[in-house]
Protein backbone atom coordinates (compact mmCIF):
# COMPACT_ATOMS: atom_id res chain seq x y z
CA UNK A 1 0.00 0.00 0.00
CA UNK A 2 1.02 3.76 -0.78
CA UNK A 3 0.19 6.21 1.50
CA UNK A 4 0.87 10.09 0.76
CA UNK A 5 -0.31 12.19 3.81
CA UNK A 6 -0.43 16.30 3.62
CA UNK A 7 2.15 16.29 0.92
CA UNK A 8 3.57 19.82 0.56
CA UNK A 9 5.92 20.98 -1.90
CA UNK A 10 6.95 24.56 -3.21
CA UNK A 11 8.87 25.35 -6.03
CA UNK A 12 9.10 29.27 -6.77
CA UNK A 13 5.62 30.17 -7.68
CA UNK A 14 4.20 27.03 -7.64
CA UNK A 15 2.81 24.56 -5.06
CA UNK A 16 1.30 21.23 -4.28
CA UNK A 17 -1.06 21.55 -1.78
CA UNK A 18 -1.95 19.37 0.82
CA UNK A 19 -1.77 16.45 -1.10
CA UNK A 20 -3.75 12.87 0.48
CA UNK A 21 -3.49 9.55 -1.41
CA UNK A 22 -3.80 6.43 -0.72
CA UNK A 23 -3.62 3.39 -3.08
CA UNK A 24 -4.00 -0.18 -2.53
CA UNK A 25 -1.59 -3.06 -3.19
CA UNK A 26 -1.38 -3.51 -6.65
CA UNK A 27 -3.39 -0.66 -7.82
CA UNK A 28 -2.94 1.33 -11.16
CA UNK A 29 -4.54 4.55 -10.36
CA UNK A 30 -4.57 7.65 -13.18
CA UNK A 31 -4.62 11.46 -12.58
CA UNK A 32 -5.49 13.40 -14.96
CA UNK A 33 -5.55 17.13 -15.20
CA UNK A 34 -4.56 20.03 -17.64
CA UNK A 35 -0.84 20.90 -18.51
CA UNK A 36 0.80 22.92 -15.67
CA UNK A 37 -1.54 21.32 -13.07
CA UNK A 38 1.13 19.65 -10.56
CA UNK A 39 1.37 16.27 -12.45
CA UNK A 40 4.74 15.80 -12.47
CA UNK A 41 5.96 17.54 -9.62
CA UNK A 42 3.51 15.36 -8.07
CA UNK A 43 5.42 11.83 -9.49
CA UNK A 44 8.71 13.78 -8.86
CA UNK A 45 8.32 14.35 -5.17
CA UNK A 46 7.30 10.48 -5.02
CA UNK A 47 10.52 9.63 -6.49
CA UNK A 48 12.82 11.42 -4.47
CA UNK A 49 13.95 14.46 -6.63
CA UNK A 50 13.34 16.78 -4.18
CA UNK A 51 13.73 17.05 0.30
CA UNK A 52 12.09 20.22 0.82
CA UNK A 53 8.83 19.17 1.53
CA UNK A 54 6.11 18.57 4.35
CA UNK A 55 3.80 15.96 4.60
CA UNK A 56 5.30 11.89 4.86
CA UNK A 57 4.97 9.49 1.86
CA UNK A 58 5.01 5.75 3.17
CA UNK A 59 5.04 2.38 0.65
CA UNK A 60 4.14 -0.21 3.20
CA UNK A 61 5.28 -0.11 6.82
CA UNK A 62 8.53 1.92 5.26
CA UNK A 63 8.76 5.60 4.92
CA UNK A 64 10.17 7.13 2.01
CA UNK A 65 9.50 10.90 2.98
CA UNK A 66 13.65 11.54 3.21
CA UNK A 67 15.06 8.50 1.55
CA UNK A 68 17.35 8.90 -1.49
CA UNK A 69 15.85 8.16 -4.93
CA UNK A 70 17.72 4.82 -5.29
CA UNK A 71 16.58 3.47 -2.18
CA UNK A 72 13.14 4.05 -3.02
CA UNK A 73 12.10 1.27 -5.11
CA UNK A 74 10.79 3.71 -7.87
CA UNK A 75 10.75 3.17 -11.58
CA UNK A 76 10.07 6.30 -13.51
CA UNK A 77 9.12 6.96 -16.86
CA UNK A 78 8.84 10.60 -18.04
CA UNK A 79 7.29 12.26 -21.07
CA UNK A 80 10.26 12.41 -23.07
CA UNK A 81 11.27 9.52 -21.63
CA UNK A 82 14.75 11.13 -21.04
CA UNK A 83 16.94 8.41 -22.53
CA UNK A 84 21.03 8.87 -22.26
CA UNK A 85 22.17 9.85 -26.17
CA UNK A 86 25.25 9.05 -25.88
CA UNK A 87 24.46 5.40 -24.90
CA UNK A 88 22.86 2.33 -27.03
CA UNK A 89 19.73 0.55 -25.60
CA UNK A 90 21.60 -2.11 -23.86
CA UNK A 91 23.53 0.59 -22.03
CA UNK A 92 20.16 2.51 -21.24
CA UNK A 93 18.55 -0.32 -19.88
CA UNK A 94 21.66 -1.51 -17.91
CA UNK A 95 22.25 1.98 -16.05
CA UNK A 96 19.93 1.48 -13.30
CA UNK A 97 22.03 -2.19 -12.21
CA UNK A 98 24.93 -0.63 -13.33
CA UNK A 99 25.10 2.22 -10.66
CA UNK A 100 23.87 -0.20 -7.57
CA UNK A 101 26.96 -2.08 -8.51
CA UNK A 102 25.08 -5.54 -9.85
CA UNK A 103 27.68 -7.51 -11.40
CA UNK A 104 27.83 -7.78 -15.45
CA UNK A 105 26.74 -11.59 -15.22
CA UNK A 106 23.56 -10.22 -13.49
CA UNK A 107 23.27 -7.21 -15.64
CA UNK A 108 23.37 -8.87 -18.96
CA UNK A 109 20.82 -11.38 -18.13
CA UNK A 110 18.29 -8.90 -16.63
CA UNK A 111 18.67 -6.39 -19.82
CA UNK A 112 18.32 -9.53 -22.15
CA UNK A 113 15.32 -10.72 -19.96
CA UNK A 114 13.62 -7.76 -19.91
CA UNK A 115 14.40 -6.76 -23.80
CA UNK A 116 12.96 -10.29 -24.85
CA UNK A 117 9.83 -9.39 -22.53
CA UNK A 118 9.88 -5.93 -24.41
CA UNK A 119 10.48 -7.04 -27.75
CA UNK A 120 13.27 -4.92 -28.26
CA UNK A 121 15.91 -6.99 -27.78
CA UNK A 122 16.86 -7.01 -31.68
CA UNK A 123 17.70 -3.02 -30.46
CA UNK A 124 19.85 -3.19 -28.12
CA UNK A 125 23.14 -2.50 -29.78
CA UNK A 126 20.94 0.38 -31.28
CA UNK A 127 21.69 4.17 -30.92
CA UNK A 128 18.76 5.56 -29.17
CA UNK A 129 19.23 8.66 -31.40
CA UNK A 130 18.34 5.78 -34.57
CA UNK A 131 14.80 4.78 -32.39
CA UNK A 132 10.89 5.41 -33.41
CA UNK A 133 8.44 6.94 -30.25
CA UNK A 134 7.45 3.44 -30.13
CA UNK A 135 10.83 1.92 -29.20
CA UNK A 136 12.19 4.73 -27.22
CA UNK A 137 9.42 4.19 -24.92
CA UNK A 138 9.63 0.47 -24.74
CA UNK A 139 13.57 1.18 -24.05
CA UNK A 140 12.03 3.32 -21.07
CA UNK A 141 10.21 1.13 -19.62
CA UNK A 142 12.43 -1.35 -19.76
CA UNK A 143 15.00 0.83 -18.05
CA UNK A 144 12.57 1.51 -15.30
CA UNK A 145 11.32 -2.30 -14.87
CA UNK A 146 14.78 -3.47 -14.37
CA UNK A 147 15.27 -3.22 -11.01
CA UNK A 148 11.31 -4.13 -10.24
CA UNK A 149 9.88 -1.33 -8.71
CA UNK A 150 7.62 -1.78 -6.19
CA UNK A 151 6.18 1.86 -7.48
CA UNK A 152 6.13 2.56 -11.05
CA UNK A 153 5.36 6.85 -11.77
CA UNK A 154 4.36 7.34 -15.50
CA UNK A 155 4.68 11.03 -16.88
CA UNK A 156 2.52 11.11 -19.95
CA UNK A 157 4.18 8.01 -21.37
CA UNK A 158 2.13 7.95 -24.54
CA UNK A 159 1.88 11.62 -25.18
CA UNK A 160 4.19 11.28 -28.52
CA UNK A 161 2.63 8.01 -30.18
CA UNK A 162 0.71 7.83 -32.77
CA UNK A 163 -2.57 5.98 -32.63
CA UNK A 164 -1.57 3.01 -33.19
CA UNK A 165 1.16 2.73 -31.31
CA UNK A 166 -0.78 4.24 -28.05
CA UNK A 167 -3.29 1.87 -28.72
CA UNK A 168 -0.58 -1.26 -28.62
CA UNK A 169 1.26 0.28 -25.76
CA UNK A 170 -1.93 0.58 -23.41
CA UNK A 171 -2.27 -2.85 -23.76
CA UNK A 172 1.37 -3.91 -23.09
CA UNK A 173 1.25 -1.65 -19.55
CA UNK A 174 -1.43 -3.92 -18.69
CA UNK A 175 0.25 -7.15 -19.35
CA UNK A 176 2.72 -5.09 -17.51
CA UNK A 177 1.07 -4.77 -14.64
CA UNK A 178 -0.28 -8.10 -14.28
CA UNK A 179 3.70 -9.74 -14.65
CA UNK A 180 5.41 -7.50 -12.19
CA UNK A 181 2.75 -5.86 -10.23
CA UNK A 182 3.91 -2.46 -8.98
CA UNK A 183 1.53 0.54 -7.39
CA UNK A 184 1.12 2.75 -10.30
CA UNK A 185 0.42 5.96 -10.63
CA UNK A 186 -0.02 7.35 -14.57
CA UNK A 187 -0.43 11.24 -15.26
CA UNK A 188 -2.13 11.89 -18.48
CA UNK A 189 -4.35 14.56 -19.86
CA UNK A 190 -6.23 11.99 -22.27
CA UNK A 191 -9.62 10.71 -20.72
CA UNK A 192 -9.90 7.65 -22.65
CA UNK A 193 -6.12 6.56 -21.68
CA UNK A 194 -7.40 6.79 -18.39
CA UNK A 195 -10.43 5.01 -18.70
CA UNK A 196 -9.04 1.92 -20.66
CA UNK A 197 -6.56 1.29 -17.50
CA UNK A 198 -8.01 2.69 -14.28
CA UNK A 199 -10.43 1.97 -12.09
CA UNK A 200 -9.97 4.86 -10.06
CA UNK A 201 -9.14 8.58 -11.47
CA UNK A 202 -7.92 11.27 -9.59
CA UNK A 203 -8.40 15.27 -10.72
CA UNK A 204 -5.63 17.75 -10.37
CA UNK A 205 -5.57 21.05 -10.53
CA UNK A 206 -3.56 24.01 -9.63
CA UNK A 207 -1.44 21.76 -7.50
CA UNK A 208 -4.01 20.36 -5.53
CA UNK A 209 -5.69 16.48 -6.21
CA UNK A 210 -9.11 17.93 -5.88
CA UNK A 211 -11.33 14.52 -6.20
CA UNK A 212 -10.83 10.83 -7.01
CA UNK A 213 -13.56 9.21 -8.85
CA UNK A 214 -14.42 5.50 -8.44
CA UNK A 215 -15.02 4.25 -12.80
CA UNK A 216 -18.45 2.43 -12.33
CA UNK A 217 -20.16 1.08 -16.14
CA UNK A 218 -22.04 3.95 -16.59
CA UNK A 219 -19.07 6.45 -16.41
CA UNK A 220 -17.15 4.52 -18.50
CA UNK A 221 -20.44 4.04 -21.14
CA UNK A 222 -20.65 8.00 -21.08
CA UNK A 223 -16.33 8.05 -21.49
CA UNK A 224 -15.14 11.41 -22.22
CA UNK A 225 -17.93 13.26 -21.41
CA UNK A 226 -18.49 13.01 -17.72
CA UNK A 227 -15.16 14.44 -16.99
CA UNK A 228 -15.60 17.77 -18.86
CA UNK A 229 -17.18 19.30 -16.01
CA UNK A 230 -14.16 18.66 -13.69
CA UNK A 231 -11.27 19.39 -16.27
Amino acid sequence: MLKIEKLCLKIEKFQLGSIDLTLGKEEYFVILGETGSGKTLFLETIAGRYNKLAGKIHFNSIELTYLPPEKRGIGFVYQNFELFGHMNVYQNIAFPLKIRKFSKKDIEKSVNDIAEKLGIKELLMRNVENLSGGEKQRTALARALIIKPRILLLDEPMSALDYVTKKETQKLLKIIHMDYKPVVIHVTHDISEALFLSERIGIMKEGKLEKIINITDEIKETGEKFFYKYL
